[in-house]
């Protein structure tokens, strides 16, 4: 039996209003938002490789970081990279789209983010 083909297709983020994270990535990442329907909102990468996806639910309770017992906990985080003569621009910038330094912070090779609704998020300096 041969193994079949799979490819990945999108990560999808809940959210409480679909339209105000999907504005966050559009501008923290330069990449393209799409609307397939009313119940799907994408955020696009150039090459089309990436696709985060945003789902708005009613009671969303935001993730706590770090990870607190009893908390709403995160179940997946985003990893994005840029170079290390960037890093002051990049953190600027994530700030600038609305995006808040996480309380705790692990290395001076990555920092983590918490975007508008609570999702933590990193970003890379290798």
């Amino acid at each position: 039996m041969s193994k079949p083909t799979i490819n990945f297709a999108s990560f999808t983020l809940d959210c409480p209003n679909q339209e105000e994270l999907a504005d966050f990535y559009t501008a923290l990442l330069g990449w393209n938002k799409h609307r397939f329907d009313e119940e799907w909102l994408a955020v696009i990468s150039p090459d089309k490789h990436i696709c985060l996806l945003f789902q708005e639910i009613e009671d969303f309770i935001p993730p706590v970081w770090p990870n607190e017992k009893g908390k709403q906990q995160q179940m997946a985080h985003l990893d994005f990279a840029s170079t290390p003569n960037e890093k002051e621009a990049v953190k600027s910038h994530a700030l600038a789209c609305g995006a808040t330094f996480a309380s705790v912070q692990y290395s001076e090779d990555y920092t983590i983010f918490i975007d508008p609704v609570g999702h933590p998020f990193c970003i890379s300096f290798f």
